[in-house]
């Protein structure tokens, strides 16, 4: 409930020519001394010894400094490692869900949507333009960052130039929980307009085991075929889970 604000009459002046009075400023809340140094030595151990030298819920509070200045953030750090699991889970988890924890405004959910935005940038940072084959282990990272922890299936497509070096990658649908639609024409069509050459496909399973389903490998067939006929390589299909992921070419699907 934000903070009523009193009102106060002026005092009436005595004389004609008076003056009147000007407003008292605005009092402004201070942080506490023990807040700053504990605030202080955080970030210190963060320079010294990076993100692998504290638990999660100290990189959570490092990112609540900013949307809570003046407040002991370690019980809300706690509150939502317990809810979600980790950081990863706590960045990747939907709006609604982060703002119905108890001291989740919208200064926090933005800040950590901030922040899961940005991992996805860096990752895609390292494969877009790049070739696929010397930067494999950066492609896989990148779709884990992206995908793993997304809690309804996400449809993905990678296209690639005759070079191999990846020029686009572009979302193709959301679904449910164990379902996605796919449209094989639409994905052939939009690689034309790229002037791609082959494609990879990307999608989550929010159970967390990435094995493929009977569904996935219909699919991937269909596109595959669709594909072929436009002069179109399908290098691979990538099921991504919680830990891992499955690659169709490594499987032997294609």
């Amino acid at each position: 409930m934000p903070r009523a604000h009193a009102f106060h009459e002026s005092p009436l002046p005595l004389f004609g020519d008076a003056r009147p009075v000007a407003p008292a400023p605005a009092r402004q809340e201070k942080t506490p001394s023990y807040l700053k140094d504990h605030r202080k030595r955080l970030r210190e151990r963060f320079l010294a010894g990076g993100a692998e030298a504290m638990p999660d819920y100290e990189l959570l509070e490092l990112v609540l400094f900013r949307a809570i200045p003046r407040q002991d953030v370690k019980p809300l750090a706690r509150r939502l490692i317990e809810e979600f699991g980790d950081f990863t889970h706590v960045l990747a988890a939907p709006l609604p869900r982060l703002r119905a924890v108890d001291g989740v405004g919208e200064a926090v959910a933005l800040e950590l949507k901030i922040v899961e935005a940005a991992a996805h940038r860096l990752a895609r940072g390292k494969v877009l333009q790049r070739p696929v084959v010397s930067s494999w282990d950066a492609l896989l990272e990148y779709c884990q960052t992206a995908m793993a922890h997304l809690d309804t299936e996400h449809f993905r497509v990678l296209y690639l130039d005759n070079k191999n070096v990846l020029i686009a990658d572009e979302a193709q649908a959301r679904g449910t929980v164990d379902h996605v639609p796919v449209y094989p024409r639409e994905i052939a069509k939009r690689a034309l307009e790229l002037n791609a050459s082959a494609l990879i496909l990307v999608h989550n399973h929010p159970s967390g085991d990435p094995t493929p389903s009977e569904q996935d490998i219909t699919m991937t067939y269909a596109i595959r075929d669709a594909a072929e006929v436009l002069g179109l390589r399908l290098h691979d299909h990538l099921v991504i889970g919680k830990s891992r992921e499955v690659s169709f070419r490594a499987e032997g699907y294609l």
